[in-house]
């Protein structure tokens, strides 16, 4: 039996398509994120299928504009990484310095708090998506690995998968799943364990398509409290929280989550924050910011020249470079 990729009951299979753009661009934000679309060609009026469900946390989404279209301008503070396969037509896949074009059964991973990018669909285009929140994949990373993914993970877009692979059979499986139980795989066991499935394929395939070994050089499962702290530092990096409010958040002492850092993350809770303030830099000035000040001031840098040679030597680059390359995505 051919794979069919399609989640749908038989019951919403033969709905008209949607030619409201407002319409689908709110179903959009919801199920992905907020970005910008606009029409490519002559056919400017949309005729889009839209069907969606939940596996647990990770929503999976049937969709096609039905026309030629481009889009651009993904918000980088929605938390959630996209994960698109082409089931038919074309689509290509735009980075900041590279581009991929993708046919069907071929899927894109991308993180777009660290990666800009860019989409073009064409008009025979449809694609089975996943929206999985990353604190997801970091938490799995974290139980499995005893480490958390950085941005060698998170800033690096990769095709994974491909006919034949066990990421596209496990896709198959899940939205056959979902077609004859949609209530089913939204929660409860039977949800939790697609999540997981789902999730550590991924994360496997991703990491090794960008040359990366999580499981080296720590292999014991971090504790709870780690996971937390991670978290509450993801969330809050923009708010500059010291080691003690992060550790209060985790419920230890600051030195037990220092040691606790040093163990199973590698660097120090303020080390760990630093980092993800510096990429919380780079999102702003890759999303177009409107001055290298302007994004470091943002995030707290008020010595800018002491900001310059941290983010040069993490990121290989000026900031001013990574400002000038986003007008080119």
């Amino acid at each position: 039996m051919t794979a069919e990729f399609d989640p749908r009951p038989a019951s919403c299979r033969n709905r008209p398509g949607a030619r409201d753009w407002d319409m689908i661009r709110a179903w959009t934000d919801d199920k992905y994120m907020s970005f910008d679309v606009r029409p490519h060609g002559r056919r400017i009026t949309p005729s889009s299928s839209m069907y969606s469900v939940a596996i647990g946390d990770v929503t999976m989404t049937h969709f096609t504009y039905g026309i030629h279209v481009d889009l651009d301008g993904f918000a980088v503070d929605s938390g959630n990484i996209l994960v698109l396969t082409t089931v038919d037509g074309n689509t290509r896949h735009a980075g900041l310095r590279d581009s991929t074009e993708l046919a069907g059964g071929q899927t894109y991973v991308v993180d777009c708090a660290h990666s800009p990018y860019r989409l073009e669909a064409d008009t025979e285009h449809l694609q089975l998506n996943l929206t999985i929140p990353q604190r997801l994949l970091t938490d799995l990373s974290l139980r499995w690995y005893g480490t958390a993914p950085d941005s060698r993970l998170w800033s690096r877009p990769a095709v994974v998968g491909g006919p034949g692979s066990p990421w596209l059979s496990l896709l198959d499986y899940t939205s056959r799943t979902a077609a004859v139980d949609p209530a089913a795989v939204a929660s409860g066991p039977a949800g939790r364990h697609l999540e997981e499935m789902l999730v550590a394929q991924l994360l496997g395939d991703w990491s090794r398509g960008v040359g990366l070994d999580l499981s080296s050089p720590r292999s014991v499962p971090a504790p709870g409290y780690i996971r937390t702290a991670v978290h509450y530092i993801d969330a809050h990096a923009h708010d500059l929280p010291t080691v003690s409010e992060i550790a209060a958040a985790a419920g230890v002492s600051a030195r037990a989550l220092s040691g606790g850092f040093a163990k199973y993350v590698g660097i120090s809770p303020r080390a760990y924050l630093n980092e993800r303030r510096l990429h919380g830099v780079r999102r702003e000035l890759a999303g177009g910011a409107a001055s290298v000040a302007s994004a470091a001031h943002a995030w707290g840098y008020v010595n800018l020249g002491s900001f310059a040679a941290s983010y040069r030597r993490r990121f290989g680059e000026n900031p001013s470079q990574t400002l000038r390359s986003s007008s080119h995505i």
